[in-house]
């Protein structure tokens, strides 16, 4: 079973790397390799990564692990997000300096899949796309994508070198790339990649304290917060009703509900556990028909989720 997207051909869902080297709390190495490569048994084809990740540590955690499975992986890294002086940085020279250094810590001669992790306000996306292009001319990569970027910024992008995918947060809890950005990406033929497709792990009912271990990213998020944070698992326990009605876990019905707002879509959701990660792959065996869809959506609405959704809004795009 595959998924296109744009015009890769990966599983229905990717694992995002992310938490495998910490993020979400202090991360054991032997677990997250347990959890890649049982995530390769499984059929996952499609692995998320970034040089912002621990600072380089996951391109060198996943690089030599998918390296054996080169032939039938799609590895996709990014570059703009977290450089020293700079929040974002899509200088050309910064992209032509980033690809050789994930290169390097990744041991590949090419990326499947090159991203620009944020819009950078301070250079025109058609400079910074010129860079990616002539990364893939150089056969350092082979597609371009984006990461939460406006549906003017992606049709900007596009009109100067074919973008594969855009990655943007969508999950039951934040929806926003259903008014512009999905539509946009279905008109170009671009593919979609919904990360944090769980809410940053609240909707897989087993976040019900904000005692955070150290370094645990979510502790910054509004989300995650008092009464907030409250309401929000009141949700959430309305979709874990649905769930265990289906017996299934919640986690996997919100996945489902994700895949089934269009074929070109494909979640990355990040989870350094292998048990985790099978569950999650099983969301793509989970049929929901219109009562299915009607009843998740009653039970979390549109708008319902109560807390901004990002810390840093100014380094979303639009």
């Amino acid at each position: 079973m595959s998924r296109a997207l744009g015009p890769l051909s990966v599983s229905p869902v990717g694992l995002g790397g992310m938490s495998l080297t910490g993020a979400y709390g202090t991360a054991d190495r032997e677990e997250s390799v347990a959890t890649v490569l049982r995530g390769l048994d499984l059929g996952v084809t499609f692995f998320d990564t970034a040089d912002v990740y621990a600072d380089g540590e996951n391109e060198r955690l996943l690089g030599p692990l998918l390296a054996p499975h080169r032939d039938r992986v799609v590895l996709a890294t990014k570059v703009g997000l977290g450089v020293a002086g700079r929040e974002v940085d899509g200088r050309p020279e910064h992209v032509h300096q980033a690809i050789d250094a994930s290169l390097q810590r990744l041991g590949w001669d090419h990326v499947d899949l090159y991203y620009l992790h944020r819009v950078d306000p301070q250079v025109p996306i058609e400079e910074t796309v010129g860079a990616l292009a002539d990364v893939v001319r150089a056969g350092k990569a082979r597609h371009v994508g984006l990461s939460e970027a406006s549906a003017a910024t992606i049709r900007r992008a596009h009109a100067v070198h074919p973008i594969a995918a855009v990655q943007s947060e969508y999950s039951l809890f934040h929806r926003g790339a259903e008014d512009e950005v999905l539509p946009t990406l279905r008109e170009l033929g671009i593919g979609f990649v919904p990360f944090s497709p769980l809410g940053r792990g609240i909707l897989t009912g087993a976040v019900t304290s904000t005692a955070f271990d150290p370094g645990d990213t979510r502790a910054r998020h509004e989300r995650y917060q008092g009464e907030a944070f409250a309401s929000n698992v009141r949700l959430v326990e309305r979709l874990s009703a649905l769930a265990d009605a289906r017996g299934v876990p919640v986690a996997r019905l919100a996945l489902a509900w994700v895949l089934a707002q269009g074929d070109d879509i494909v979640p990355i959701p990040g989870t350094r556990h292998a048990d985790h990660l099978a569950s999650n792959v099983a969301a793509a065996d989970l049929v929901l028909d219109d009562a299915d869809l009607a009843a998740i959506v009653d039970a979390v609405p549109a708008g319902a989720v109560v807390g901004v959704r990002h810390p840093q809004p100014h380094l979303l795009d639009g």
